[in-house]
This record gives C-alpha cells, sequence and structure tokens, in this order.
C-alpha cells in the first residue's frame, strides 16, 4: 500500500522511498506481536522510558478528534504538547507534532534512518519504525505532555510498550479491522481495552454496552481507574452548544468540528483535563481549546481546488475520511441536520472495509453515489464493486474513473444546487486535500 507522500518535494521522496524499501521487507502486511517493537526500542537505548507523561488514546471512531481537543486545550493553557497520530492525510509529518509544531523534515529523516541502523535490516513494519521514530523525537524534545495515539487495536499496537501512562482514553468501539481485531464488538473492545494500565485514569467515552462491560471488566483485572461516560461524566446536547456534567458541570459552545457526535469526543477530552492532575487548565482554556480544534477530514467543508473549476453557483464539495459502519451513522446523522439541499456522495474505499455498513445508514438519505477508486491504492475497491454493493442496498450508483469525472456527471444530471460529499477512505481524504489545498 502505497503511503500517500508529495513524492514533488525531494525530502519528502525520499522517506517514500524509505517506505517502499519497508514494504519490500515487510510486505504488506500488519503484524501484531510487541517482541519486534520492544527489541527495536531496546537498540535505540529506551526512548519510550524517558518521555514526558503520556496519555495514551484507542477506539474506533472518535479517537483522532479527541487527541485534537486535548492538544487545542492544554496548549491554550500554555503547555508544550507532542502528539502522535495516524494515518496522515497529506504529509507525513503530520503523524508527529513537537511541542506543538511539526517535526521538521530532516530531522524525521535522521531518526528514521537511525532508526533504520538500529533495527539493522530484520524483519519491521512501517507503523512500527515510525513510532519508534516518534518516541526518539519526544525524548529529544521538551515537552509538558505526549498525547499518544494507537495505530489499531491496542493490545499488540505499537504504541502499548509504555509501562505507565498517567491515563489512558478509549473512545467508542465499533466494527472496524475485524480481519485483525476479531469479528464480534467484545472482541474488539478487549483488544483496545489492553491499553489500561495499573493505577493510570481510564477515560472510557460513550460504548455499546457490550463494549463498555469488557473494557470496564479489562480495568478492574489490571486495577486502573476507570472514569466510565455515564457513570462519573455525561453530555447533554442544547441548542447552542452543550452542558457538561463531571468534577464540574459546564456550559460549553458547539465544538467547531463538525457534527452532534463532536459533542461527545469534545466532552471525552473534557472528562480527560478534568483528571489530569498537576496541569492548570480553566474554563477558558477549555471553550478556547473546543473552538480551536483543528481535524481535517471529518465533515469538512472545502473552498477551492481542482474539482470547483466544475461545480456551479450554488454547490458545495465536503470531505470526510469515515470507512466503517460508525462512520456511516454520523454522516446519516449530519445529513438530518442539514438537509437544506439534497446531498451526493462520491465514494471510494479499500477492498477490506465494509461498504455496505458505511452506505447503509445512508439509504434513503441521499440522491445518488457516484463511486471512484483511489489513486495508488492497489486495494482500492473497484468502483464497478462499490456500485454492486450500493445497488443491493437499493441506492442508485454510477462507476467514474476519478474525482473530476464524478463532478462533471453530477452536473450534468443534477441541475438544482447540491452538497457533494467525497467519502469512504482517509487515503481517499488525503489526496483530495492534497490537490485542494
Amino acid at each position: 500500500m502505497t503511503i500517500g507522500l508529495d513524492i514533488s518535494d525531494p525530502i519528502q521522496s525520499r522517506l517514500g522511498q524509505l517506505a517502499a524499501r519497508l514494504q519490500t521487507i515487510f510486505p504488506k502486511q500488519i503484524d501484531l506481536d510487541l517482541s519486534r517493537m520492544t527489541q527495536l526500542l531496546a537498540a535505540l537505548g529506551d526512548p519510550h522510558l524517558k518521555l514526558p507523561p503520556v496519555i495514551h488514546v484507542a477506539g474506533t471512531n472518535g479517537k483522532g478528534s479527541c487527541v485534537a481537543y486535548l492538544r487545542a486545550i492544554l496548549e491554550s493553557a500554555g503547555y508544550r504538547v507532542h502528539a502522535y497520530t495516524s494515518p496522515h492525510l497529506v504529509r507525513f509529518n503530520e503523524r508527529i507534532r513537537l511541542a506543538g509544531e511539526l517535526i521538521e523534515d530532516d530531522y524525521l529523516i535522521k531518526l528514521i534512518e537511525s532508526v533504520q541502523r538500529a533495527n539493522n535490516d530484520k524483519p519491521i513494519t512501517f507503523f512500527e519504525l515510525t513510532t519508534a521514530a516518534a518516541f526518539l523525537a519526544f525524548a529529544q524534545t521538551p515537552a509538558d505532555i505526549v498525547l499518544l495515539e494507537t495505530g489499531m487495536g491496542g493490545r499488540f499496537d505499537a504504541t502499548n510498550v509504555i509501562p505507565n501512562p498517567i491515563m489512558t482514553i478509549i473512545t467508542p468501539i465499533s466494527m472496524d479491522h475485524m480481519e485483525f481485531l476479531g469479528d464480534t464488538i467484545e472482541k474488539i473492545a478487549y483488544e483496545k481495552a489492553a491499553i489500561q494500565k495499573h493505577n493510570a485514569v481510564s477515560i472510557v467515552g460513550p460504548q455499546d454496552p457490550r463494549a463498555a462491560k469488557v473494557i470496564l471488566d479489562y480495568g478492574l483485572s489490571v486495577h486502573s481507574k476507570p472514569f466510565p461516560h455515564g457513570v462519573f461524566w455525561n453530555v447533554r446536547p442544547m441548542e447552542n452548544g452543550f452542558w457538561y456534567e463531571g468534577v464540574e458541570d459546564y456550559d460549553l459552545p458547539t465544538p467547531i468540528l463538525p457534527g452532534a457526535h463532536q459533542i461527545y469526543n469534545a466532552a471525552t477530552a473534557i472528562a480527560a483535563i478534568e483528571q489530569l492532575h498537576g496541569f492548570h487548565i480553566t474554563l477558558d482554556d477549555i471553550k478556547d481549546g473546543l473552538l480551536g480544534a483543528d481535524w481535517p477530514a471529518r465533515m469538512q467543508r472545502l473552498q477551492s481546488g481542482p474539482a470547483f473549476a466544475h461545480l456551479k453557483s450554488g454547490d458545495e464539495l465536503w470531505l470526510d475520511g469515515g470507512h466503517n459502519p460508525a462512520a456511516g451513522d454520523i454522516v446519516a446523522d449530519y445529513i438530518d441536520r442539514k438537509n437544506d439541499k439534497p446531498w451526493i456522495v462520491i465514494m471510494g474505499m479499500l477492498k477490506n472495509k465494509d461498504a455496505a455498513g458505511f452506505l447503509s445508514p445512508l439509504k434513503n438519505k441521499i440522491k445518488t453515489l457516484y463511486t471512484i477508486p483511489i489513486d495508488g491504492e492497489e486495494k482500492s475497491a473497484t468502483p464497478q464493486d462499490l456500485c454492486v454493493t450500493a445497488k443491493i442496498l437499493s441506492i442508485p450508483a454510477h462507476p467514474c474513473e476519478n474525482l473530476i469525472t464524478a463532478v462533471q456527471q453530477i452536473e450534468q444530471h443534477h441541475p438544482e444546487p447540491v452538497r457533494i460529499l467525497i467519502a469512504g477512505s482517509l487515503y481517499l481524504a488525503g489526496r483530495i486535500l492534497s490537490a485542494h489545498q
């Protein structure tokens, strides 16, 4: 699988060559095992044991948004924040923030080369290498706190080598990555619950009751300190914001990230802030963070780019990287709340994703579906296969060669102003953002 780097940049090209080499050594698979990671970190001097306080975040949906709110709130309070998230959308540097700033290109190259030397050509995954590079950067750069997002799962995720995080957060869990994490909500919850550690506070976001039971049972088994939604904290949507009920009660503004679900992601971050001892954070810091968070490709309205040359007056172009059934529910809810224009979806998705699960909530909510491939992704589902899935669900669907062709067809067949949503994959979202920035 390609990783979406901008190879027109010489430094980014070097990163692309390095990623290609890694994929040759350890091709196209995810191997859930921590032994390679611990051996590699030992060869690097165990940088993961020399970090500022760590908040470790797992979940199926919302973990990136939760990290974005946490970072914005902490930075509003004046703290220096390291952050590790994945995948990147446009440039690899997005994965690693050092004291609030994206890691510099030359420093990142040196770190990856150091990790490569320490690895000594042993089998390794791309995510393990980048995680080790992030730990090196975090250990070498002063900061007050680290926000560490899992890549997938939790129990065997490369990030789960931190022995003593000050806090773990588990955002909503749903069906995704079933081929690796299990085919039931309980199995997936168990994998993600395993980031919880002895004596560490465990913030548990809104969950399916089956997932919540697994998470809390696991927390009890390792003697973590669970703070689940609905027990220790709650949230109530209001007309112009939401009411948070926890250690303190707050009347808060609507978060800047679009969608009703973002209230719950924001509240999860606030629950974490309330349990973050030793940090001075005011209500104004929280409000500023909710209004200042940035997390692209989450119901994001695009404002410019090549596709706009083909849009008519009144059309809107939106982007969302959602790709699982829970994300389909979120998109459907957003469409219900913003229904003054017809919605049309342009969708690209990987073969191993649940296209039917994502599309089912959109039935009778969108006017038409246009399907496209994801350029450069060998695992991209074909537009024809996605159309077959849509038509089984009685969703009108048309295969297209690419985004521009899809937009042109929309303009030809839909003379009225419409909202066009590009969705189905973060890899697709990255390519769209790269072309529309």
